[in-house]
């Protein structure tokens, strides 16, 4: 599902029991993430499908990359996984207008 920035950061400051997935690649996570994120490597293939895998189901992720391209096929594969709630935030970091920190 994917939200504006707007709705993505409404959302996630009402649910409980959520997480911030970053699907970009290392040296990008590296260089500034929204708060709290996990990095988890959509390039990975089959070691980013097992770690997806590994994930609780029952928590809700926000997912981001750099221009939301890869984080809505990462919120795609989460789906077809058996994720209900992953939620693919539109624009990526590049249009993010919230704090961005290191990691």
């Amino acid at each position: 599902m994917n939200l504006s920035q707007e709705e993505w950061v409404t959302q996630l400051e009402a649910d409980e029991n959520v997480v911030i997935l970053d699907v970009r690649t290392e040296d990008e996570y590296n260089d500034g993430i929204i708060s709290n994120a996990i990095n988890i490597d959509i390039h990975k293939g089959q070691e980013f499908i097992s770690e997806i895998e590994a994930l609780d189901k029952n928590k809700k992720y926000y997912v981001y990359c750099r221009s939301g391209a890869r984080s809505g096929k990462a919120c795609q594969i989460m789906n077809e996984l058996g994720f209900e709630y992953a939620y693919n935030l539109e624009g990526g970091i590049l249009g993010w207008d919230g704090e961005i920190v290191s990691p």
